[in-house]
């Protein structure tokens, strides 16, 4: 969630957030909100251009907690592992977790905020920045590990930022099958990709 600088803010984005976990955006009605954040509706548009703009902000601080959560994890796998072992075993954990079907409602969640984005150009500019501040921390990362020789340096580091959070993402497809893919299966797949193209 990008940082705000006014805690009125702060509350009506977060009491959106709640919200979401319970309806749909099309469902969340403006005086909900003011209910349940006891902000006045003065207030709110003090802080929002309109209604729209508190539910887009909501969404983009949806759609980049658990990103934001696999970014620390992965930076302190960078400071903790001793050996490309150690790495694997911490990356396999990491991307069990991501891609387990209990997650899958995170997954359609992030898909549904992309799509949003083609009608309205303002939320497609503000998800765009939100999106390229994500990719630059895996982009930091990513170099990190070069630099410290765990990763390969023929591998280009956006690229490879865009990947992994492509791949989770993508996992969308199977989210919505009747037949889903075995998880060990998928696991073992990312792993070796990640084993045998991204790390040295």
């Amino acid at each position: 969630m990008p940082k705000t600088s006014h805690p009125t803010r702060d509350r009506l984005i977060e009491t959106m957030v709640e919200l979401l976990d319970g309806s749909d955006p099309e469902h969340i009605t403006a005086d909900q909100v003011l209910t349940a954040s006891g902000v006045s509706k003065g207030s709110l548009y003090h802080h929002f251009e309109d209604f729209e703009d508190l539910l887009e902000a909501a969404l983009i601080a949806r759609f980049s907690v658990n990103v934001d959560a696999t970014i620390e994890a992965l930076a302190k796998i960078l400071v903790t592992v001793n050996s490309r072992e150690d790495l694997i075993a911490a990356l396999r954990e990491i991307n069990g977790y991501n891609q387990a079907q209990s997650r899958s409602s995170y997954r359609l969640e992030r898909a549904r905020a992309a799509g949003l984005t083609y009608s309205s150009p303002r939320f497609h500019d503000a998800l765009g920045a939100e999106q390229k501040r994500l990719t630059e921390a895996f982009v930091d990362l990513f170099k990190e590990a070069q630099n410290k020789q765990w990763m390969s340096t023929s591998v280009d580091a956006h690229a490879a930022a865009v990947f992994v959070q492509a791949y989770t993402v993508g996992r969308v497809v199977d989210d919505i099958a009747p037949d889903k893919v075995d998880p060990d299966a998928w696991i073992d797949l990312i792993m070796t990709v990640i084993e045998k193209a991204i790390l040295a």
